[in-house]
């Protein structure tokens, strides 16, 4: 059995307890943003990523997805099948911008929801019970808004959970057809009959959590749908994918998602990713590429009023394999160079076995910056290096000492433009070029070298 080519829900009105859970996704929303912003780009095959040889796309108008260009593809593949594909670089501040007017245009209406990066989110309609309000009028109107308002389409699904909701609003949107741009319903609600229709039909690389790599160790072990992961004990899952995932995936197969809606609008980490024209071949090259990271981070820090007391990299080979290292303080940091200082250490221990292509700075365990405290002692939990509790020592005099300097360059920014002032490594053709943060969206160097 092949899965159906289309999958049509009742046209009646579900209650909130039989659709309780909402998700909307912006139609492309990188490369719309970027439509809206020059008119003449329209109804042409325009894209956002990085456009040189190891850049990615991350955002593909419905014009160049006729091509095959897809997100997550590489850009010279894009190409290859789209001669006349346009990639533009990414503009963080600009789809932050709309990111937050999305934002508000759900808060109005739906007082529970969780943010899922900038194009996406889940909003549990529960809470709206006492207004008798219904699901499919509720995202109709809410669709409707964020059109008229922002002129994003947008997709919605409604479900019993996430899991249906979230596939749900999948089948809601555009698709293409053999070259063929079909028009999406722009709303749909899985009933009963589409969950079970799903849940018999859809393949496993089409639920939450499972890319490729999952997808690839299921198949050898003979899972290609989803319903023969009902077929499989979850200890035998377990074995090839850990307990979570395991357990995971075993209650997706029979449609169980417990997972709530987190009303948590806070982001749980900052960070900055970079991939690389060229590779680098140790960690003398480094250098300046952590320090200008960790000035994003840091400013990004700032700018909500934030301070971390974790930092993390993460590195990514030329064999694509990637690792992970961080270090907890019992202090808080927002500050370029303190951030720089334990980001550089944990790089430093790191035993390179190949050229590095990608390389990022996170901070992650956040609190307000009115409560950090600078204490005169502390423990350092992972003392296996001498170099590792220097760089502490050194990140908290930067952060003790630093505070007015920090604030008077911020007010400065913020007053006259984010490139009003900055530091060497900001100097760029034209003038200064202060990096925007960027999160996990490392698109990879444009034709020039430079990271988009």
């Amino acid at each position: 059995m092949k899965p159906s080519d289309s999958l049509t829900s009742p046209n009646n009105d579900p209650s909130v307890d039989e659709a309780p859970i909402l998700h909307v996704d912006l139609d492309a929303f990188f490369a719309s943003v970027e439509i809206i912003d020059d008119p003449k780009l329209r109804g042409r095959a325009v894209a956002v990523g990085g456009a040189g040889e190891r850049g990615v796309i991350a955002s593909a108008s419905y014009e160049a997805r006729r091509y095959g260009v897809r997100s997550g593809m590489a850009s010279v593949l894009a190409k290859r099948q789209c001669p006349g594909l346009i990639i533009l670089p990414g503009r963080f501040d600009r789809y932050e911008e709309y990111s937050r007017q999305f934002h508000a245009i759900v808060a109005q209406g739906m007082p529970v929801y969780e943010p899922l990066g900038l194009d996406e989110l889940f909003a549990d309609l529960r809470s709206l019970r006492r207004l008798n309000v219904r699901p499919l009028q509720a995202a109709a109107l809410l669709r409707s808004r964020v059109k008229d308002e922002l002129k994003i389409e947008c997709g919605i699904g409604l479900g019993p959970n996430k899991l249906f909701a979230k596939l749900a609003s999948k089948q809601s949107k555009p698709r293409v057809v053999e070259g063929r741009l079909m028009e999406g319903p722009g709303v749909f609600w899985a009933d009963e009959q589409v969950q079970h229709q799903w849940l018999e039909e859809l393949p496993v690389r089409a639920l939450w959590g499972v890319g490729p790599q999952t997808s690839k160790k299921l198949e050898k072990l003979g899972l290609s749908y989803i319903r023969q992961l009902r077929e499989v004990d979850e200890a035998t899952l377990a074995l090839h994918l850990g307990p979570a995932l395991a357990h995971t995936l075993a209650g997706y197969a029979v449609g169980r998602d417990d997972r709530p809606v987190l009303d948590s609008r806070k982001a749980k980490s900052i960070g900055h990713e970079e991939t690389f024209a060229r590779s680098l071949a140790g960690y003398a090259e480094l250098g300046e590429i952590a320090k200008k990271q960790a000035g994003v981070v840091g400013r990004a820090l700032r700018a909500s009023g934030q301070v971390c007391r974790t930092i993390s990299i993460v590195m990514r080979f030329d064999d694509m394999t990637s690792i992970s290292r961080s270090q907890t303080l019992s202090f808080g940091l927002d500050d370029d160079d303190a951030i720089d200082e334990i980001a550089c250490a944990l790089a430093e221990a790191v035993d390179w076995k190949a050229s590095v292509r990608l390389f990022g700075i996170h901070a992650s365990s956040l609190a307000k910056r009115s409560d950090n405290e600078l204490q005169l002692s502390f423990e350092i939990e992972d003392i296996q290096q001498d170099a590792r509790r220097a760089a502490q020592e050194r990140s908290r005099s930067l952060q003790s000492s630093r505070e007015g300097l920090r604030d008077a360059i911020d007010d400065v920014r913020q007053r006259f433009g984010r490139s009003a002032l900055g530091t060497g490594l900001d100097l760029a053709d034209g003038g200064l070029d202060v990096s925007a943060q960027r999160g996990r969206h490392a698109f990879g160097p444009d034709q020039k070298g430079t990271n988009a």
